[in-house]
């Protein structure tokens, strides 16, 4: 179990990182004149899957709670 949590935690650091180099990949591409628009939208479609996979193991690393 804290060999799991330890995987999960390591994991979801390396993704916020890379969450965070897309958003800054992103924003630095729009700024710019000559964007090339289709690779501006996969960066964007990656940022949304790395945020629904922080979000899933996010919740994967609450306990569970018996109301």
């Amino acid at each position: 179990m804290e060999e799991d949590l330890a995987e999960l935690e390591a994991r979801l650091y390396q993704l916020l990182s890379e969450h965070r180099d897309l958003d800054t990949a992103i924003a630095r591409l729009s700024d710019s004149a000559a964007t090339d628009q289709l690779h501006l939208q996969r960066l964007k479609k990656r940022k949304l899957k790395l945020k629904d996979e922080i979000a899933w193991i996010e919740s994967r690393m609450l306990p569970d709670i018996i109301a």
